[in-house]
């Protein structure tokens, strides 16, 4: 029997956040990494003690299960989106994240992808991007820094494989990738938006959308929302004022969204929608709106 303050099993059990962390960036849903964490421990505390034991490095091990259960989820995952009424969005969020950032602070400089940005709700859009394949190894060894004979431990193809997998995943993270905007710039543009947006002032949201912007809402058929992105500046700009002349009372409070500046929309006290933002210099190029009210739990606990 395994005592509680057996060395081990608070090393195993240390490990929970570094798993949730991971899972959440492999499957952009919240509630399925802490459903991999529990089968993954479930398969843990499966094994004998004799078991546990001749694993040499019990993180590892859990790591590799719990890649190994995301990469098959993510395959299967393709098959349930495809079904999903209207635009799947990852799951966003809220700025208590202790529990989903992980590491010591630290990052290789060469590292081209930092555990924040990845958390990032423009990079979560771009990984639903790739196949499940590219998607483990390239946020294996990108962004936590696995070295690629470990991927391949987990992909199931070779280390040189993983590294083409790897690759490919990369032009796609480059491909999509905007200039580079503070945090403090980010929130002055959202903070624009959001007074713009209060006082129906039509030319000032339109002078914050890029010409070219994208609003992508994310209900699952469980509220009313666009089922089909809304593209252009003078679009969007007269959809959100449509929503403020059908919600009597809405109102927005700015809030860390995937560690960058969004809004959380709220009627009467009912949260209707949580808002994240991509913003390239001084205007917003794409708007995510997850109204499906089950992605919206971690907001309402």
């Amino acid at each position: 029997m395994t005592s509680p303050s057996d060395p081990s099993l608070a090393a195993v059990v240390s490990e929970r956040r570094h798993l949730i962390s991971l899972a959440y960036r492999l499957l952009g849903s919240l509630s399925d990494a802490e459903d991999v964490v529990q089968e993954t421990y479930a398969r843990w505390y499966a094994m004998s003690r004799e078991e546990q034991e001749a694993i040499e490095v019990p993180a590892a091990w859990l790591t590799k299960v719990a890649g190994r259960i995301c990469l098959d989820l993510l395959g299967s995952a393709r098959v349930r989106r495809e079904r999903y009424v209207g635009e799947w969005i990852p799951e966003p969020v809220p700025e208590r994240t202790d529990w989903i950032t992980v590491g010591d602070g630290t990052a290789d400089p060469a590292d081209r992808v930092t555990l924040d940005e990845s958390l990032s709700m423009a990079f979560l859009v771009v990984f639903e991007s790739m196949t499940p394949a590219e998607r483990v190894a390239f946020i294996l060894h990108d962004v936590f820094r696995y070295p690629f004979t470990e991927v391949a431990e987990i992909v199931g193809r070779t280390p040189a494989a993983c590294r083409q997998l790897a690759t490919s995943a990369r032009r796609r993270i480059n491909a999509a990738q905007r200039p580079a905007t503070s945090n403090a710039q980010r929130a002055g543009v959202v903070r624009n938006f959001k007074q713009a947006w209060e006082t129906q002032d039509i030319a000032a949201l339109i002078g914050l959308l890029d010409p070219a912007a994208t609003l992508t809402a994310d209900s699952g058929g469980r509220v009313p929302a666009r089922l089909e992105p809304i593209r252009g500046a003078n679009a969007i700009a007269r959809h959100a004022l449509e929503i403020m002349e059908m919600t009597p009372g809405l109102a927005f409070s700015e809030r860390m969204v995937n560690g960058r500046p969004g809004l959380v929309a709220e009627q009467d006290g009912k949260m209707l929608a949580v808002l994240a933002f991509e913003v390239a210099g001084d205007r917003i190029t794409d708007i995510w709106a997850v109204r499906n009210p089950d992605k919206l739990r971690a907001w309402t606990a």
